[in-house]
């Protein structure tokens, strides 16, 4: 018992002797608490970088040529030689009309224009016999007269039948339709054995693939913005970054930039839009006439911008300000002002220089004249021109 007594006091008085190393520790010769150590906070420095930035729009496909297919005579379809939505070349053979009731009438004008040529030989022999025997004052004029008339009305039948001749053989070629261009074949909307009717039955459509029109509507002081920086490139880079962007339905960014191809002359007075059409490059077809999708159009090309991290900027009543360590090491509040987003990223306008330490963790612990211990962190990884599009926050 006496033992474990004085093992319970010896444990006590360790106890107490470290608590008391602790006190005076916290203390220094003369007795006074020691100052705490100043925070910690992340900053990174504000270093400029080139920045694209994109207004982003929603937009309709339309292929460039939509050619209604229609037969230019009345007939029995016979046979369709496409393939529904296949690719065709211009000059392809796509529909035969029966061609029975056209070499018919083909041939029976043949036979016409046979007669009236026999009839221009046998008027013209007449005339050349009034000719000489008028003359010799053997025939009246009034004969003569008759056979002058008679060749001219027979040279004049003969060229009749000779258009009829033309008129059938182009009806009989018009039985046999062929793509006016290269492109890709709707469905056909008949089938061999109808009946069809000249210039009035829809046989299909072929609709152009390449390139494929993107169509959308911006505001006119947007527009102003994309004339301004297409029309004053800094550089072929810049050209390059101007370049209107698609992205699909399922959010996958299209590979090939599009240029633009047409501005509306007048502006819609109701909506304050203008009708805009770019011009897209489409050699796989991936793109099809009437897809939604979304066009970014460049609105500002900065080779210097100022980006800083979203969770570094405080918004109160409007205003957007940030925290800076100065070259003491202390805390200052500095108004900024912002204007499009780029990712995480606000790009700056004003407030900010290159060089400045910009507080981006631990801002809710600090405040204006603070002393802290900066500690750097590495910068974002830089965005993708082809991936990733800044946005306008207008």
């Amino acid at each position: 018992m006496n033992n474990f007594n004085a093992a319970w006091r010896l444990a006590s008085w360790l106890a107490m002797a470290a608590a008391c190393a602790i006190v005076v520790g916290c203390k220094d010769t003369s007795g006074a608490a020691l100052p705490a150590p100043p925070p910690q906070v992340s900053v990174i420095a504000i270093k400029p970088a080139p920045v694209t930035v994109y207004d982003e729009y929603v937009a309709q496909t339309q292929a460039p040529s939509t050619i209604e297919i229609r037969a230019q005579v009345t007939g029995l379809l016979e046979r369709q030689a496409f393939t529904d939505g296949g690719r065709v070349s211009k000059g392809d053979l796509l529909y035969v009309i029966d061609q029975r009731p056209f070499e018919a009438q083909l041939a029976q004008a043949k036979a016409s224009l046979a007669q009236a040529e026999a009839s221009l030989i046998n008027a013209q022999q007449n005339l050349a016999r009034n000719s000489r025997l008028i003359a010799q004052k053997a025939v009246s004029q009034q004969d003569y007269d008759s056979a002058v008339a008679q060749e001219h009305a027979n040279e004049a039948l003969v060229e009749a039948q000779e258009a009829l001749v033309r008129s059938a053989e182009l009806n009989l070629e018009f039985t046999t339709l062929r793509a006016p261009r290269d492109g890709v074949m709707s469905s056909s909307q008949v089938k061999p054995g109808a009946m069809i009717t000249a210039q009035q039955t829809l046989l299909t459509t072929l609709y152009s693939s390449d390139p494929m029109w993107v169509n959308f509507t911006v505001s006119e002081n947007r527009l102003l913005e994309v004339e301004k920086l297409l029309k004053h490139p800094s550089d072929e880079r810049s050209n390059e970054a101007t370049a209107f962007r698609v992205r699909l339905a399922d959010g996958t960014d299209y590979p090939l930039p599009g240029k633009l191809d047409f501005i509306d002359a007048t502006l819609d007075p109701k909506s304050g839009t203008l009708q805009v059409r770019a011009s897209v490059p489409n050699p796989d077809r991936l793109l099809r006439p009437g897809l939604f999708v979304r066009v970014f159009v460049p609105v500002l090309e900065n080779r210097a911008a100022i980006r800083v991290p979203q969770q570094a900027v405080q918004e109160l009543q409007g205003l957007q300000s940030v925290f800076l360590v100065s070259v003491d090491n202390k805390i200052e509040s500095r108004q900024i002002t912002t204007s499009y987003r780029l990712g995480d990223d606000w790009v700056v306008e004003s407030g900010v220089r290159p060089g400045d330490r910009i507080v981006v963790e631990g801002t809710g612990k600090v405040h204006s004249g603070m002393a802290v211990r900066p500690i750097p962190v590495a910068t974002a990884a830089k965005v993708d021109k082809n991936t990733s599009l800044a946005l306008s926050n207008k």
